[in-house]
């Protein structure tokens, strides 16, 4: 696996490669040829997702029926150029999930023990670091307390999906 890093005029691409309706394929594809890069079509939702980038809704095809077009190959996907450019799409406000009571530590991946609450705190904005809360973590998670329940909410699946039950007694016959 080889590592690519986003530089900003990809980031840029992506933005442009989305607003015009491109799929995430489509977008890795088209900043590929014209950047000489190997983004795959992971890569692109992962960064998309980073910076709040969403594709515009796609109608699904029915199944069953063949295509009327025949599918274009990967690698002579090329950006389209339309007449008027599309406009930015809407950035929607990330939210902020932070615990009340607990001031984390701050502490670099490399700088965690074993034992050490894995929460993250930053990279919200491009090329901004992470930094994890660093508190003893409970047994059997990577957070410690205030951040498990944040995450995983209280009690477990089970006891979360169960709903009340009424009994009702019966004599006996």
């Amino acid at each position: 696996m080889q590592l690519f890093i986003w530089a900003p005029e990809h980031s840029d691409a992506l933005r442009d490669c989305l607003s015009r309706g491109m799929s995430y394929g489509e977008a890795a594809d088209a900043i590929n040829a014209r950047f000489g890069t190997g983004f795959t079509r992971n890569a692109a939702v992962g960064r998309a997702k980073r910076l709040g980038l969403k594709v515009g809704l796609r109608l699904k095809r029915p199944r069953g029926r063949p295509r009327s077009v025949p599918k274009r190959s990967r690698k002579a996907a090329r950006p389209e150029a339309s007449a008027t450019p599309a406009p930015p799409p809407e950035r929607v406000a990330t939210v902020k999930l932070r615990c009340v009571g607990i001031r984390p530590r701050l502490l670099a991946f490399a700088d965690l023990e074993p034992r050490d609450c894995r929460y993250p705190y930053g990279g919200d904005r491009e090329g901004e670091a992470y930094a994890f809360c660093g508190h003893p973590r409970i047994p059997r998670s990577s957070y410690c307390r205030p951040h498990h329940e944040l995450t995983h909410g209280l009690g477990t699946a089970s006891e979360r999906m169960a709903v009340p039950v009424t009994l009702r007694l019966v004599k006996a016959a």
